[in-house]
């Protein structure tokens, strides 16, 4: 039986992923908070200079789900190095300590802003695309992908590699769980002729799935996977389901889609009006093809459980 070592357990993500693990699973935990039962804890953060060989010994595999995430309200004077600090500087030395105590296989969760913030008038994002980060966030997950692999070639530590777009499930936060409330509220939402975009999505259901094949899939090692729900949806089709989970009605007006761009260059929000109007499609065919992986959620499904806060 192999042990894990996890990181960001106490986050969304790793959260759930330990709810999913069998109870016969041999766990260790790497955090900044109260650890649930588990076979041996650190209370650390992700640095450059952190010892974790404490929670390594006997580690067979690490999951590492921990990162600097998006700060709404940015303050530090270069962001950049900020995430650096965290996403690259602080995975690499966990990774290299990994080495040191003999571990075996290296999960990485990643995101799929390395490949980019769009795909509106492209094709859809693959794991074989050039990574096009724009923002520290992205770019500082860019630069750990790289320096993982290139250690996994040095070591042989397995490097497998997950990025995926918006996740949600039940715990979401953020612009998910907003849109959720606004929709619960039946409030008329301008959105219906938002419906020619497409979005791909993966409840946590499905991504924690994904991260159980790859701890002990053979042909996961060294490879970049997209993952998602595989049931890409337009804004208005998104606004739509959440109505349909909450049992409300699907109260939305159709407003033109230039009246949103002119209203973003005012506000000076053009990023955050692409993300509303605009596209972000990923492939995950290699995904399929290499595992024999498919989502085993609908993407109702993960609607449904997502909605449950709302009640």
């Amino acid at each position: 039986m192999d042990r894990l070592l996890i990181t960001g357990y106490s986050g969304f993500v790793g959260g759930h992923l330990l709810n999913a693990l069998d109870e016969s699973c041999e766990i260790n935990l790497l955090g900044r908070s109260a650890a649930p039962k588990c076979d041996k804890y650190l209370e650390a953060n992700i640095d450059p200079s952190s010892d974790y060989s404490s929670v390594l010994q006997s580690v067979d595999v690490v999951v590492h789900i921990a990162a600097r995430v998006h700060v709404m309200s940015e303050t530090a004077a270069n962001p950049l190095e900020e995430f650096r600090e965290v996403n690259t500087a602080g995975t690499l030395n966990l990774a290299k300590q990994a080495v040191k105590a003999g571990v075996k296989r290296f999960v990485f969760v990643s995101s799929i802003k390395v490949n980019g913030e769009s795909t509106t008038g492209r094709a859809a994002f693959s794991s074989t695309d050039k990574p096009d980060p724009e923002d520290p966030y992205g770019i500082s997950k860019a630069e750990a992908e790289s320096q993982l692999l290139a250690l996994g070639k040095e070591t042989g530590l397995q490097i497998v590699i997950i990025r995926p777009p918006l996740v949600y499930g039940e715990g979401v936060k953020a612009n998910f769980a907003s849109l959720m409330a606004l929709v619960n509220k039946g409030l008329p939402l301008p959105f219906r002729a938002i419906n020619c975009n497409r979005r791909s999505l993966v409840s946590v259901y499905n991504l924690v799935d994904l991260i159980k094949v790859c701890i002990t899939h053979p042909k996961a090692v060294g490879q970049i996977f997209l993952v998602s729900d595989d049931e890409d949806v337009s804004t208005a089709q998104m606004v739509a389901m959440m109505a349909k989970v909450q049992g409300k009605s699907n109260f939305t007006i159709p407003i033109p889609l230039w009246c949103f761009r002119i209203l973003g260059k005012i506000l000076s929000k053009e990023h955050v009006v692409d993300r509303l109007i605009g596209s972000l499609q990923v492939d995950i065919s290699h995904t399929k093809n290499t595992l024999g992986w498919c989502p085993p959620y609908s993407i109702e499904h993960g609607f449904k459980l997502a909605c449950k806060q709302q009640r």
